[in-house]
């Protein structure tokens, strides 16, 4: 979720509902003016929807039911596809990714975080590792840790570059342990642009405590690629 004094996006949602045409190579607008409109899609339920689904992540992460608890929830999950099969769209129509009051915009696939500043130099924000992304003992698993900064990074090369982009590469070093359901502090900045290449570096810390750093190239897409 982007904070109030964030100038991130560029077109007032309601204004143009994304299709192939619409963004060449693929890639979603972004609305841009903090002051605009939130684009209503799924709802003013659909925060709590996600944050439920989330829930039930965390709990299947940890879960090790009996074999009755297991058939049960089998048949009600079951249930829940045949009903959730009514509401599925195409990814040009997901709230998924425009929801810029939800963490993380609404996108379960990613680490609920929150944007605070924005620019073409800069990004910081604040993200959470829920029970779900447990890798062991109680910390973060370093895949998710990696999709974090891939995001990260890659917001502040699309800014840097004011048009998408794709990751090439990205390196990430694991510093220390990167605790499970604490507020942590990231941080993304440009080290350099070559033409169409972007190089970016990321830092994740728990207080004072460097969790991982990382350092990423990205490409800006010519018109038409994907």
């Amino acid at each position: 979720m982007l904070g109030d004094n964030v100038d991130f996006m560029t077109e007032n949602p309601a204004d143009a509902l994304p299709s192939r045409e619409h963004h060449e190579g693929g890639f979603r607008p972004m609305p841009t003016d903090p002051a605009s409109p939130i684009d209503p899609r799924g709802g003013p339920h659909f925060g709590e929807y996600i944050a439920q689904v989330r829930g039930l992540m965390d709990r299947v992460r940890l879960s090790c039911p009996s074999d009755e608890q297991a058939l049960e929830a089998i048949a009600r999950l079951k249930e829940l596809n045949d009903l959730l099969d009514g509401t599925v769209v195409d990814e040009w129509s997901l709230p998924g990714w425009v929801r810029r009051d939800l963490p993380a915009n609404g996108n379960i696939t990613l680490p609920p975080f929150f944007i605070d500043h924005a620019d073409n130099d800069t990004v910081q924000a604040r993200l959470t590792f829920d029970t779900f992304h447990l890798g062991g003992n109680a910390a973060a698993h370093g895949g998710h840790i990696a999709l974090a900064f891939d995001t990260l990074l890659g917001t502040i090369a699309s800014l840097q570059g004011a048009s998408p982009t794709r990751t090439a590469s990205l390196t990430v070093d694991y510093r220390s342990i990167t605790p499970l359901n604490t507020e942590l502090s990231a941080r993304a900045w440009t080290e350099r642009r070559d033409g169409r290449k972007i190089f970016v570096r990321g830092t994740l810390h728990d207080g004072d405590r460097l969790c991982a750093e990382a350092h990423g190239l990205f490409l800006t897409l010519k018109p038409g690629q994907q």
